[in-house]
């Protein structure tokens, strides 16, 4: 097992010494315990998820960002023009605003299942992440996280939601318009779309971050990442 973890965190570090050839080995690999090598290798992994964390949880970290903010779903045109015809567009555009911000607050919930995928990482998944594209990792995460996320998120959206009384309105419509297939059952349920897009924002922060981290992998990481990456050649 030894050998195996330090084979697939030597392949990472090659990767990262032919990415910045600057970069000099300050020690040989067998310096480092399997345990130095694993801890390094899941905070490389686990850095850019903290980051797309970090970003979204901010004030407007969704609302404000046009790639991930949530709007009313694009099938839900006619229940919205409905509600702003009869006065309601303000409490239109707060339901808005407060989907993003339920998103926002409940984004922090992701950090601790995601250091615990990373804990749980195998060599094979090393391996995998390490021969998969850019957003390979961010694939690891989103198969291993994606339903218990789902559950963490979910009461604090409803908190959120609950405030809006548009909210009710908007359940009962849509609900309409999901027995007359114009959009879909998760449309339909207010708490559950804004979770699943929440999600997917998350995921897709996650994937430009690991796409940057891939790109300098040495300077993404704490001082026991840039050690042990500094130290791997293939053996």
């Amino acid at each position: 097992m030894r050998r195996e973890l330090q084979h697939a965190v030597a392949e990472i570090g090659l990767s990262a010494t032919l990415l910045l050839p600057g970069v000099a080995a300050s020690a040989s690999l067998h310096e480092f315990t399997d345990q130095e090598s694993a801890t390094a290798l899941r905070e490389a992994l686990v850095v850019g998820a903290r980051r797309a964390v970090e970003t979204l949880s901010r004030r407007n970290g969704y609302l404000g960002d046009p790639q991930v903010k949530i709007p009313l779903p694009s099938k839900f045109t006619r229940v919205e023009r409905a509600l702003r015809s009869v006065g309601m567009g303000k409490q239109v555009d707060d339901l808005v605003t407060t989907m993003n911000r339920a998103a926002e607050a409940a984004v922090p919930q992701a950090t601790s299942l995601l250091v615990d995928a990373a804990r749980k990482m195998s060599v094979q998944d090393a391996k995998d992440i390490l021969t998969g594209g850019d957003d390979a990792a961010t694939q690891y995460f989103k198969r291993t996280t994606s339903d218990e996320l789902m559950e963490r998120f979910l009461p604090l959206v409803k908190r959120a939601t609950a405030q809006v009384k548009v909210a009710e309105s908007y359940n009962r419509f849509a609900g309409s318009a999901a027995s007359f297939g114009l959009i879909d059952k998760k449309s339909a349920d207010l708490d559950s779309y804004i979770t699943q897009k929440a999600l997917d924002g998350l995921f897709l922060k996650m994937a430009e971050e690991e796409k940057a981290i891939r790109k300098d992998p040495v300077h993404a990481g704490t001082d026991i990442v840039k050690r042990v990456f500094g130290a791997m050649r293939l053996q």
